[in-house]
């Protein structure tokens, strides 16, 4: 059976979109007397390269880099277009200190393409032809030139017809379209963070000048004034929704079922209006404040299938790498490891009951079931329970180590059609890391791998080496 579609946001901080790159082509006026219409030539191979590469990104081509004006102006407008990276072309060699400056204060992701028109040198070639395909030199030199000035950036050298390099590519520019949601995220905090928690306390201020999520505040009372506030039709439309996309537990009253709803709700409009795309709720804080009457474990799930990052107990840097997940691979999902199965060489999976159901098995339906829940203190919260979907996986943590210094931990192994767990009221599956769990867990320990994380489906190790790459932060696979 195929799983439900969630609801469209409204939310641009949650909408996704293809990344959208700069291409920027590199030369000089040195050879303009030497071949007439060489700017113009070249010029047709920079947009033959975008054309190639139009299934991996939106491209916007900028005229011949021929000069220190040109290319300032070209990465000044790549800017104010909001675009997600650049992708540097050299179309001739091109001396490197007439880009450097520019490329030393760009504020997006970059990548050097090391490609040339021609895939072979042939004895048909002239000097013409040795021209066209000079880029290699003038490679290196700009690569040294951003090496030298502490710029991070990926590089891609290949035929740039062929099926491999727009891989790259496209792996480059999922990375460098993540980086960049990034660094314009919120992240919404309702109420504070699990006390002695320590794997996801983090400088606010480091994290906001490395990687670039904000975090922002908002006050319980602010969700239960929204709540009372929505309007009745809103209600039972996602009431209606639910019943068409869930298998519905018979027990669930209205009461429960409205409130739940109210709660997803009045948290959405919230992250909305404060432009957050990824946010994180703590059971105490909210059963502490005395006016609500269950935690919010559905409204997780489901806003985590509309694209929110999301994370238990107030930890943002969880819920900043769920977003990313999102952006990066699609379908992040919030989860934790349980328990070691040794004859199986997998962990148990789950969180309280928070999971992202778009990661869920396609042969089971999703059940939203009535479930107690000692924790927080409340009444029993509606929560979506599902097996994850056996098949290739990976998990990501983000690590704070002090100051700007962050690193990611990665793990890739395979989600395994392990045997039901009927009393685990909560999304679950097993995982089985490649490295085996005895490998695996020794190396992410010693790594400080966090107990929070992100799980994607498919292995993506190397969509998240190039985006440390790209962010500048340690890169650490298990």
């Amino acid at each position: 059976m195929p799983l439900p579609t969630p609801p469209a946001s409204d939310n641009p901080a949650v909408r996704a979109h293809r990344p959208r790159i700069g291409l920027l082509g590199i030369m000089q006026p040195l050879y303009d007397d030497m071949i007439p219409g060489i700017t113009e030539h070249q010029a047709a191979y920079a947009g033959r390269v975008a054309e190639r590469l139009s299934d991996v990104a939106e491209w916007t081509v900028a005229p011949p880099v021929r000069g220190r004006e040109d290319a300032e102006r070209a990465l000044r407008s790549f800017e104010a277009e909001g675009l997600d990276g650049v992708l540097v072309v050299m179309l001739t060699y091109g001396p490197s200190l007439r880009v450097t400056r520019a490329l030393s204060g760009l504020r997006l992701p970059v990548a050097l393409a090391n490609i040339q028109p021609d895939p072979a040198v042939s004895a048909a070639w002239d000097m013409d032809d040795m021209t066209y395909n000079q880029g290699i030199h003038g490679a290196q030199d700009t690569a040294n030139a951003m090496v030298r000035a502490g710029v991070d950036f990926d590089v891609i050298t290949g035929e740039w017809q062929s099926p491999d390099f727009a891989e790259r590519v496209d792996r480059w520019a999922r990375a460098a379209h993540t980086v960049s949601a990034l660094r314009r995220l919120r992240v919404g905090v309702f109420g504070y963070p699990m006390n002695g928690m320590g794997d996801a306390r983090v400088d606010e201020s480091a994290l906001l000048r490395k990687l670039g999520p904000e975090v922002h505040v908002i006050a319980p009372g602010a969700l239960h004034r929204t709540m009372a506030d929505l309007p009745e039709q809103a209600v039972r439309d996602l009431l209606s929704w639910e019943d068409g996309a869930f298998d519905v537990d018979t027990r669930l009253s209205e009461e429960e079922r409205e409130d739940h709803v109210r709660m997803q709700l009045g948290i959405e409009r919230l992250l909305e209006e404060s432009e957050c795309g990824a946010y994180s709720t703590h059971f105490d804080a909210i059963g502490e404040d005395g006016r609500f009457a269950r935690l919010p474990m559905a409204a997780a799930s489901t806003l985590m299938a509309q694209g929110y990052g999301f994370a238990g107990e107030g930890d943002v840097l969880a819920a900043s790498v769920v977003y990313a997940g999102h952006r990066l691979a699609g379908d992040g999902h919030f989860t934790e490891m349980y328990a070691m199965d040794f004859p199986s060489d997998s962990i148990l999976m789950s969180h309280m009951g928070e999971g992202n159901w778009r990661m869920a098995r396609e042969d089971e339906p999703v059940r939203l079931i009535k479930r107690p829940l000692g924790i927080g203190g409340l009444d029993d919260p509606p929560t979506l329970v599902f097996r994850y979907r056996p098949g290739p996986a990976t998990l990501a943590s983000l690590v704070s180590l002090g100051g700007e210094r962050f690193r990611l931990v990665v793990a890739e192994g395979e989600v395994l059609d392990s045997p039901e767990l009927p009393a685990l009221e909560m999304p679950y599956g097993q995982f089985r890391p490649a490295s085996g769990v005895r490998g695996c867990m020794d190396a992410w320990l010693r790594a400080g791998g966090t107990h929070h994380m992100v799980m994607n489906s498919g292995h993506i190790a190397q969509d998240w080496r190039v985006l440390c790459e790209l962010a500048g932060i340690e890169y650490v696979p298990v």
